[in-house]
């Protein structure tokens, strides 16, 4: 075991892949978020045609590994749009495109499959006496689900929102087949020249694991705030 490697080239270079890491994670995950809610409340109130849509593509989302998504949006697409561009003479090459905006694409569509359905699982959780007593006040149905529903249904959705953002950042280990210089990519960079791969993979290990567990703990402490308006009698 190389341990010079480890506590040395090793660890700087996982650390100074962190930003990116973090940074594909923050940014798919604001992309995802509203996207996933409007897919939610198209499904939670059966919208034709847009509701049974939005099943079949969640549902695929869902079903099919993560690597094959990346490779079908990295080296499907930029081909497809090239003959798009030969075929109409487009002064444009999709293979220049940044592979951050594939990355963004392929992470937040992932995620997106699977929010829409604890969104669409924290909305129906909101009980029906709630939204006829809003209305029966005075309340129309935008001010019911705006100051009545969509909060209590935030609420109950934090905690797999937190879970998916882990899952969320582990996955992002991924991107360093997108040429993408992020943990991953930049520990194996370095590992290749003494060939200290063991080395580096323990680095890596280590690396999400002190993330991931600070994040478990920060997202433990947010549900213990929310525990207060969760508990509190609502209308």
């Amino acid at each position: 075991m190389n341990w010079e490697f480890i506590f040395k080239d090793g660890l700087i270079a996982g650390i100074q892949g962190i930003p990116v890491s973090l940074f594909v994670t923050f940014v798919s995950m604001l992309i995802a978020l509203p996207l996933s809610f409007l897919c939610a409340m198209g499904r939670f109130k059966r919208v034709p045609v847009l509701s049974q849509l939005i099943t079949v593509i969640g549902s695929f989302l869902r079903g099919t590994p993560l690597v094959v998504q990346l490779f079908i949006v990295y080296s499907g697409f930029p081909s497809l749009l090239n003959v798009l561009v030969q075929r109409n003479g487009w002064d444009f090459d999709p293979f220049g495109i940044s592979p951050y905006v594939f990355a963004f694409v392929v992470f937040s569509l992932n995620v997106l499959g699977t929010l829409t359905e604890v969104f669409r699982s924290s909305l129906s959780a909101v009980g029906k006496e709630q939204t006829e007593a809003a209305l029966s006040v005075g309340l129309n149905h935008f001010q019911t689900n705006c100051l009545i529903v969509i909060p209590q249904a935030l609420v109950s959705a934090i905690p797999n929102i937190c879970n998916e953002f882990l899952n969320l950042f582990k996955s992002t280990s991924l991107v360093y087949m997108m040429t993408i210089q992020d943990i991953l990519g930049k520990v194996r960079l370095v590992a290749a020249e003494g060939y200290d791969y063991t080395e580096a993979y323990v680095v890596i290990a280590v690396i999400y694991f002190v993330l991931g567990f600070t994040m478990e703990k920060l997202f433990q402490r947010m549900e213990g705030n929310l525990k207060t308006y969760k508990a509190a009698p609502q209308v």
